[in-house]
């Protein structure tokens, strides 16, 4: 026979279940299903100029929603960077086909199957300077390029690379929207460690489940990859599909 105490506890976790992950998820789906369907295209949308070697050093973190139904969870997330004197830009990806680790596959400023990015992290000059060589250490040590070693869902996947990416620069203060399923993937047998800013704790399930405390990343509850929670920093809820509502999370 279950107990009056365990029966209230198992109510009050029905009821943040549907209040926190299936009602927002619902909700979005049907917007997003309600929306003009939109082309696929991956072409620029000029959020970057025309680079010049007299530029400054640059490094952005984008991202953007995935293709057909898929857009009502998941962003796609990607790197970005032009040190200075350099006349391109270099981005840097990982996907579901072929060798997962991609550079210059698209536009560094790109639509992704039509949806336009948003920034995560912008950094210029000097600071971009400093970022740029571990970035590139971060890509070429990302230890999930080998060809099938990625999955879209749990992880490890583009999130999970952004993430290992981004928790390698010094002294950010942003995270990757609630939406970039697969950022919180942590491999078999590790269950505990810091967040990719080294600002707090994040207890991990392998990306099914997990709990996220930390001063950057706020509190962030992680349900089959969905994530719900709050920004105390800056203030905000972070909802299943919808992603984050209210103070933008960009740094630079």
């Amino acid at each position: 026979m279950v107990s009056v105490p365990l029966l209230a506890i198992l109510r009050g976790l029905a009821i943040l279940v549907l209040l926190g992950f299936l009602l927002p998820l619902g909700t979005h789906a049907l917007w997003w299903l309600a929306r003009a369907e939109v082309a696929p295209s991956w072409s620029s949308t000029g959020l970057l100029a025309r680079p010049k070697a007299d530029d400054p050093a640059l490094v952005r973190v984008y991202a953007a929603r995935v293709g057909r139904w898929r857009g009502i969870v998941a962003h796609h997330s990607w790197i970005v960077i032009k040190a200075a004197g350099a006349t391109r830009y270099t981005r840097y990806d990982v996907v579901g086909w072929g060798l997962p680790v991609r550079t210059d596959g698209w536009a560094a400023d790109g639509l992704w199957f039509g949806n336009p990015p948003e920034t995560i992290l912008a950094l210029d000059g000097a600071s971009a300077e400093a970022a740029i060589p571990a970035v590139r250490s971060a890509v070429a040590d990302y230890p999930h390029r080998a060809l099938g070693s990625y999955t879209v869902w749990p992880g490890p996947n583009s999130n999970t690379f952004a993430a290992h990416v981004m928790a390698r620069i010094p002294g950010i203060a942003t995270t990757l929207p609630p939406t970039a399923l697969g950022k919180d993937w942590t491999p078999p047998g590790r269950f505990v460690e810091r967040t990719p800013s080294g600002t707090g704790l994040r207890l991990g399930f392998g990306g099914y489940a997990g709990l996220t405390l930390g001063w950057v990343e706020g509190i962030e509850v992680n349900l089959l990859g969905l994530v719900a929670g709050i920004d105390l920093r800056r203030p905000a809820v972070k909802l299943p599909g919808w992603g984050r509502i209210g103070m933008t999370g960009i740094a630079a």
